[in-house]
């Protein structure tokens, strides 16, 4: 295992650096979140001419065939510039099809989201808002060849963009909660799928309400096996999971910078507030917190690139160390800058706002901790 990034990783960090402070200034960003899309179309083809849609998806389906750790790479300086739009979402949902989609489900979806030309998403979670297999209660019920899909999928993200949503539907009841889950990809103007947005905290993610009333789909919108679509599943989320640590681990990472930097030219009794031993505390227990996730993090990227069997326990456990970590960092930001850290027009709301919200995505630490108990046997 090694532990640092090679010279093409770095190269990938810098140039996604100097893309995002060029194409995403905090202008950009606050633009965005007065919008219902969440971002543009002019910015999006920029994204796909960039070639990071398709990141990780096989060249043969468009992408660039890289691998997991270079996505951890890109994904630490979106969180930086805490980048808005659809592409963690479109994430989600071409990595369902990856892992889990026929051959021409993956030629005919992968091929539209690495060219920009398509987004799809990932409907998963409901109001129970369980995110374990027993959370999902939407059923779909064979009809006609094909399935006719019913229920309520909460907080999905960027579903009133996406040309499609990954489904997650019961198909039948099982002895345990993970038998019966399937896998479907839905066009979202099929009739019976109505669409709703939702206010947010982090007004740079957009979360939707979807309805399916009686929506039929065709057999050949099923991803994978019926009834196996749990742990295709699982090992998405378990991808997604690390990718959003990373994210957290930018943004993170950039309340550090700002904070030291304000530190050292804010004026109080006519020294530097960053000579203060109070602040120095404050400060160094903020870079703790910051590399210890990062360190978490590139370890869990490093796990489910190369599909180790405590990948998915070094998810929980950089899932778990990060969501607090990066809500405390940005907390203490906050406090360091004094009455400007509060002000809208400062930035330092909108990192707080994306830990927040990032922290409660696929379970707060409170629950990965439980789930590292429970892979341990504790």
């Amino acid at each position: 295992m090694d532990f640092g990034f090679n010279a093409d990783q770095e190269m990938l960090r810098a140039t996604a650096r100097k893309f995002l402070e060029n194409e995403c200034p905090s202008e950009f960003v606050r633009a965005r979140m007065a919008e219902d899309a969440g971002f543009t179309p002019e910015f999006w083809t920029k994204l796909a001419e960039q070639g990071w849609l398709g990141l990780v998806y096989p060249e043969a389906y468009g992408g660039a065939g890289l691998g997991f750790v270079d996505l951890t790479v890109l994904m630490e300086e979106m969180g930086r510039a805490v980048m808005p739009g659809p592409f963690f979402s479109t994430l989600l949902g071409g990595l369902a099809i990856l892992e889990a989609g026929s051959d021409a489900q993956k030629k005919e979806w992968l091929t539209k989201i690495a060219g920009g030309e398509a987004r799809v998403t990932l409907a998963w979670t409901e109001p129970n808002a369980r995110w374990d297999a027993a959370g999902v209660t939407t059923t779909a019920k064979a009809s006609g060849g094909g399935f006719t899909l019913s229920g309520t999928k909460l907080f999905v993200p960027d579903a009133h963009v996406a040309q499609a949503l990954v489904v997650v539907a019961r198909t039948r009841e099982g002895k345990n909660p993970e038998e019966g889950v399937s896998l479907f990809v839905v066009p979202t103007n099929a009739r019976g799928v109505s669409v709703k947005l939702l206010p947010t905290m982090d007004q740079t993610r957009k979360l939707s309400e979807v309805k399916l009333s009686d929506v039929s789909v065709p057999a050949s919108a099923l991803i994978g096996q019926k009834d196996s679509g749990w742990a295709p599943l699982a090992r998405v989320v378990e991808r997604a999971t690390v990718a959003l640590c990373a994210e957290m681990c930018g943004g993170a990472q950039k309340v550090l910078d700002m904070t030291t930097e304000y530190a050292k030219i804010r004026i109080a009794f006519g020294k530097p507030i960053g000579s203060y031993q109070g602040v120095k505390h404050k400060a160094a227990d903020m870079l703790v917190d910051v590399e210890n996730a990062k360190s978490l993090t590139y370890y869990a990227a490093w796990a489910v690139d190369e599909k180790v069997p405590e990948a998915a326990l070094a998810a929980s456990m950089a899932k778990a160390y990060t969501s607090d970590a990066f809500r405390k960092v940005s907390g203490a930001g906050i406090q360091l800058h004094g009455g400007i850290g509060f002000t809208w027009e400062h930035d330092l709301h909108l990192y707080f706002k994306r830990a927040k919200s990032s922290e409660a995505t696929f379970g707060d630490a409170t629950y990965h901790r439980e789930r590292v108990a429970q892979l341990i046997n504790l």
